[in-house]
């Protein structure tokens, strides 16, 4: 039996086009979502390649890992964000002042958009302090995320700064790929094959300073260490409002914003069922950041009156789950994960004195003490059943089943078939 014969709707991200997602199930336009996103936005695409795509349109982004692209793409959402860098890519430009360093150049190596348009930051002659490029003059406070993709030539070591790079400061390993010494700082670093790695710096501060694209061969140092025609590869510069890095948005000569994404208005009545049936999704967040992220099965009105609702929770390495009848709480469940981050398979069971959570494999919690069902169960969406804490993460899978799944069938459902199965699902390297 296919695990969609009980399946009312099934997203399965493949298909779309400007303003909808496509489901695999129903073979109608019922079943498809609205997308909204008023601006262009950038996606990996099934070559590993950054590719744009066009405003409203939806992104199917493919993982990668250990630099590797994967086969399977998931839809993914973001909220708002701004690349405050006017220039991104050009970094021979006035824009970026230069520091013990040639003016950059463009380098003959294919980039991580598939161009050639990265650009070499090398050591000038007779320096043996570190060097590179800085930009003053942008103030922001709070929580803020800095990348730069960077690519080993000599030189092992990139250094993202802002303020000093003893201060508030990250250095990067570029000849393993691992995040080195930190000040006053948190460090990612992400694989994108052929030697490039996008680095992260995450920070916190109550004012700003300069911020550095610094190059250096010693680990947490850049005063010393290096020689002339030492250098690196750079592309793609990003500094964001926001506690976590979201997708790379290109800049040329100005800020841009990319706009929230909306995903809802799925389905009808016909698609669902109230008296009994299961919401499973396949999920990852894109941090675990203390904000409330929901994909609901509800009424068609704006409101919690009637809903069953996954729930990506405010509190650490917790899924929750809610339902509502008339107006009423009548199931609460909570399930604690190893992490948000990572892919979790979730199913909820609901029916008569039965409201219980399914998370890879394992039932985790629950609610035997249903005392009645929501009602008219007639949309599935990205966001809380009144429109509110939009899920902001990559979805693999969708379905709302129509009817109640046995306990090996949920098992089965929120299972891998391999252990290499569920470690490329959940993006895991594989030593």
């Amino acid at each position: 039996m296919s695990k969609y014969d009980k399946a009312g709707l099934a997203m399965i991200p493949s298909g779309y086009k400007a303003s909808k997602v496509y489901s695999l199930i129903p073979n109608s336009s019922v079943g498809d979502f609205d997308f909204t996103r008023g601006s262009t936005a950038t996606r990996i695409n099934k070559d590993g390649l950054i590719d744009t795509v066009a405003s409203g349109v939806p992104r199917l982004e493919y993982p990668l890992i250990d630099g590797v692209v994967q086969d399977t793409p998931s839809l993914l959402l973001e909220p708002s964000r701004t690349n405050l860098f006017e220039y991104s890519e050009d970094f021979s430009n006035a824009y970026w002042n230069v520091s013990r360093i040639e003016t950059p150049f463009l380098a003959n190596i294919v980039s991580p958009d598939g161009s050639q348009n990265s650009y070499t930051l090398e050591i000038s002659n007779g320096e043996t302090n570190g060097g590179g490029i800085f930009k003053t003059g942008i103030s922001i406070s709070g929580d803020n995320s800095f990348s730069v993709f960077a690519k080993k030539k000599t030189a092992n070591y990139l250094a993202l700064s802002d303020t000093g790079l003893t201060t508030n400061a990250v250095y990067f390993d570029l000849e393993n790929g691992v995040v080195g010494t930190t000040f006053n700082a948190t460090g990612e670093i992400q694989d994108f094959g052929n030697g490039w790695y996008k680095c992260t710096m995450k920070y916190n501060l109550t004012s700003s300073g300069i911020k550095f694209i610094y190059l250096s061969n010693i680990d947490g140092q850049a005063t010393n260490g290096v020689q002339g025609g030492d250098s690196i590869y750079i592309y793609g510069a990003m500094l964001e409002q926001g506690s976590y890095p979201t997708s790379y948005i290109p800049t040329s000569g100005a800020t841009v914003t990319r706009a929230a994404e909306i995903c809802n208005g799925a389905g009808t009545s016909a698609e669902f069922n109230s008296e009994e049936g299961v919401l499973f999704a396949e999920i990852s967040a894109l941090e675990d950041d203390g904000t409330s992220r929901r994909i609901s099965l509800s009424h068609a009105t704006a409101n919690t009156d009637n809903r069953v609702t996954i729930e990506v929770d405010e509190t650490a390495s917790t899924i929750k789950a809610f339902m509502s009848s008339g107006g009423t709480t009548v199931g609460s469940l909570t399930a604690i994960v190893d992490s948000q981050t990572h892919n979790n398979k979730v199913a909820l069971i609901y029916k008569a004195n039965t409201f219980n959570i399914y998370v890879n494999g394992f039932l985790l919690d629950t609610d035997p003490s249903i005392a009645s069902l929501p009602i008219d169960l007639s949309r599935l969406q990205f966001e809380g059943a009144n429109g509110s804490n939009p899920f902001y993460g990559k979805t693999k899978q969708l379905i709302a089943f129509k009817e109640a799944l046995t306990d090996s069938e949920l098992e089965d459902l929120t299972s891998w078939d391999s252990f290499n199965e569920m470690a490329t699902a959940q993006e895991y390297s594989i030593k």
